[in-house]
C-alpha cells in the first residue's frame, strides 16, 4: 500500500474549492500529501479553509487565489508554492467555468454567445495550458519526475444524449450541455496526450480523469433520465472520483502515461 501513499509529495490543485475540488483536496490530504489549494473565489477558499482546519494540520495545506487565465498570476503561484513547500510533485488541473452568466451558459447552440464561448474556453483549456506550461517547466528545471492530472468530462469523449434534458433543471434552471463544454473538455484530453509524449522522456506523466455525471444540484427528472443511461443505474457520488486521482498522483501508477481514466459507471460501454 506504500505505493499509493502521497507522503512527502506536494500537490497543487486548481478549482480546489469547487464541487469536485473540495473532495479531491480532502482525499489528497487523507493520503498524506501537502496540498496547495487554488481557486478564483476568495469566498470559496475561505469556506473550505473553515472546513479543513477542524480536521487537518494548517501546515499540510495552503490557500491561493489565482486566475488561471492570467499568465503572470500563474507564474507567481508557482513561486508561492515552491517557497512554502520546496517542491511541486503533482499538478491537478481541475478548474472549470460555466461562465460568469449561468443563464447564458445553457443557451441553445444556434444562439450561443461567442463571448461566453471564449470565456469558457479561456478557463477550461487555456488555463490548463498555462498551468501545465509553468508547472511542467518547474518540474523539468528541478528534475522532478512529476505527475500531471487533468479533469475532463464524459462529454469530452461522447456526445450528450439530448433526450435527457427535456424537463431537466440545474439549480432551478432549465439545462442543456453546451457545445463549448464538449469542445473544451475534448481539448483537455488532446492536450493530455500531447504532453504525455512531449514530456515522457523527462519522466513527467500526464493523464486525464473523465468523470461521468455527478449529483450536484440537478432535479429528479434529470437524475432519473441520466441514470437510465448508466449500466450501474445511478449518477456518481463526488467521492467516487477521488480514487482515480490518488492512483494517478501516486507511484502506484508509475507506468501510466497519456491515459484517460473514465469514471462513468459504464455509460460509454453501451
Amino acid at each position: 500500500m506504500d505505493a499509493f501513499s502521497l507522503k512527502s509529495k506536494t500537490c497543487l490543485i486548481t478549482g480546489g474549492a469547487g464541487i469536485l475540488g473540495h473532495h479531491f483536496v480532502k482525499a489528497l490530504l487523507d493520503n498524506g500529501a501537502n496540498v496547495a489549494i487554488v481557486d478564483f473565489s476568495d469566498d470559496s477558499l475561505e469556506k473550505l479553509d473553515g472546513e479543513l482546519k477542524t480536521n487537518y494540520s494548517s501546515e499540510s495545506y495552503s490557500m491561493h487565489r489565482c486566475d488561471v487565465t492570467n499568465e503572470e498570476e500563474v507564474k507567481k503561484l508557482v513561486d508561492e508554492v515552491h517557497n512554502i513547500y520546496g517542491s511541486i510533485d503533482v499538478l491537478h488541473n481541475n478548474a472549470a467555468s460555466k461562465s460568469s452568466n449561468l443563464d447564458r451558459f445553457f443557451d441553445p447552440y444556434g444562439s450561443f454567445d461567442v463571448d461566453i464561448w471564449r470565456e469558457i474556453l479561456d478557463v477550461n483549456l487555456t488555463g490548463y495550458f498555462l498551468m501545465t506550461k509553468h508547472v511542467g517547466n518547474y518540474m523539468i528545471n528541478h528534475n522532478i519526475k512529476g505527475s500531471i492530472i487533468q479533469t475532463a468530462s464524459i462529454y469530452g469523449v461522447a456526445g450528450p444524449d439530448q433526450r435527457i434534458y427535456e424537463g431537466s433543471e440545474y439549480l432551478g434552471r432549465q439545462i442543456s450541455s453546451p457545445g463549448v463544454y464538449s469542445a473544451s473538455k475534448a481539448g483537455v484530453v488532446g492536450l493530455t496526450k500531447f504532453l504525455a509524449t512531449y514530456w515522457g522522456e523527462k519522466g513527467i506523466r500526464v493523464n486525464t480523469i473523465t468523470p461521468g455525471g455527478v449529483e450536484s444540484g440537478q432535479n429528479e427528472t434529470f437524475k432519473s433520465k441520466y441514470s437510465q443511461r448508466v449500466p450501474l443505474g445511478r449518477m456518481a457520488r463526488p467521492s467516487e472520483m477521488t480514487g482515480a486521482l490518488i492512483f494517478l498522483a501516486s507511484d502506484a501508477s508509475s507506468y501510466i502515461n497519456g491515459q484517460n481514466i473514465i469514471v462513468d459507471g459504464g455509460l460509454t460501454a453501451w
